[in-house]
């Protein structure tokens, strides 16, 4: 059955320079906005314990205006400026409810510049977009059409540390789920071969960090021998970021269209909990496990497959995926990371290490949904213990005598500092 979402199409355009110079403003005034009220936020919980609400915010606004010293921020759309306060009000929910840290303050130079406009603050006429306090229409390049008929309930500016602008438009959008099929995937995330699945097939790492990586440290040269303050160091620094951008681009591009294939193709996908952070904290690792963008894979699956219909599975994090045999289910005590084939001392079967990995996977999974419970982690600390893939993982290692079992348990962690990181 089809279902309805909120869905954002992101657009690339060109501003004048009147245009430029106005989203320039609200850029500045949104920052300042936010980080006023932060401070007064800030302020009011330590020095009185006293929590101030959005509609406190949104009062002291309008008394910012009133000055002689804030009048300027009456001469961008207010819009954006009640927007942010909503976002800080998010953020500090967030935080109070422990899914988030406190909120920091936005910097000009790393924050991210963007503007949010609601209905009342734009106009959409005949495919043109206009924002408040402008006399045109923006110059938008339309890669891609929105859905018939839909019109933008959103629409968020923005500009990236190259230069470049984007117009994201929030639409209603009715997804079809994808034909009904039998088939059943496990994936098992990796460095050289960035996804391996239950099949055998090994989807290459494209890596495009390392094949940018001599053009990358050219600019970084450059820039690093200009004046602090210059314009010719700006230049420099946008050159930088033109490149990062590239690789940021090709990227999601690829993983993009990987993630697309693997939920058209399965009715199940099962992954495996990977800790991130903690993975990085391998310092030999951390720039290839930063490059693979394990995270943004498994985002990408988890959306995917709620707009498709498909059922994605995450297993337990310390399940022993690699040092289990997949043949008699018996524990291997030690695998180093430069072992990519070993034999099984039970049974005699020899296995690749990620293909025998991804299958696994996809058994552990697949008894775990066949539980009825809930088996994918919460991405917050439970307080109430292990999920059932944790049950799953018990099964899976039955026979196993237990001191073995016990020795595999204890050294399950080591996934969290780097042991379960496929090698480079």
């Amino acid at each position: 059955m089809a279902q309805q979402v909120k869905r954002a199409f992101r657009y690339r355009f060109y501003p004048t320079d009147e245009q430029a110079a106005e989203l320039s403003r609200t850029f500045g005034c949104v920052r300042f906005v936010y980080n006023t009220a932060l401070e007064e936020r800030t302020r009011a919980w330590y020095g009185e314990q006293r929590r101030i609400s959005y509609v406190e915010s949104s009062a002291a606004l309008t008394e910012w205006k009133k000055t002689e010293e804030l009048a300027f921020l009456t001469e961008v759309s207010s819009v954006p400026l009640q927007q942010v306060l909503r976002h800080l009000q998010t953020a500090f929910g967030n935080f109070f409810a422990r899914r988030a840290k406190y909120p920091r303050f936005k910097s000009r130079k790393k924050s991210r510049a963007s503007a949010e406009y609601t209905r009342s603050a734009f106009k959409w006429r005949d495919g043109k977009l206009t924002l408040a306090k402008m006399a045109e229409a923006l110059d938008i390049r339309w890669s891609r059409p929105l859905p018939e008929g839909a019109e933008p309930s959103t629409v968020t500016v923005s500009r990236d540390s190259a230069g470049r602008w984007f117009a994201s438009l929030l639409v209603e959008d009715v997804i079809a789920p994808a034909p009904a099929t039998n088939a059943v995937v496990g994936l098992d995330a990796g460095i050289t071969s960035l996804v391996t699945l239950s099949t055998g097939e090994k989807i290459a790492n494209p890596k495009h960090e390392r094949r940018d990586r001599t053009r990358l440290a050219r600019a970084q040269r450059e820039l690093s021998r200009k004046v602090k303050g210059s314009e010719n160091r700006e230049k420099a620094r946008r050159k930088v970021a033109r490149v990062h951008a590239r690789i940021t681009d090709r990227r999601r591009d690829f993983l993009h269209k990987l993630t697309t294939r693997l939920v058209r193709e399965n009715q199940t996908v099962v992954i495996e909990d990977l800790t991130v952070r903690n993975l990085l904290k391998n310092g030999r690792l951390a720039r290839a496990i930063s490059e693979a963008s394990w995270t943004e894979l498994r985002t990408m699956l988890e959306y995917k497959c709620a707009w498709y219909g498909r059922e994605l599975v995450v297993i337990d994090r310390f399940f022993p995926s690699s040092k289990l045999c997949g043949n008699c289910g018996a524990v291997r005590e030690k695998l180093p990371l430069n072992l990519r084939e070993w034999t099984c001392d039970n049974c005699g079967v020899v296995h690749d290490r990620d293909a025998n990995a991804a299958r696994n996977i996809l058994a552990a999974g697949l008894a775990a949904s066949a539980c009825g419970d809930g088996v994918r982690p919460q991405r917050e600390s439970s307080r109430t213990g292990r999920s059932s893939v944790k049950q799953e993982t018990q099964r899976a290692t039955a026979g196993i005598p237990r001191r073995q079992a016990g020795e595999e348990a204890n050294a399950a962690p080591d996934r969290r500092t780097g042991e379960g990181v496929r090698a480079v």
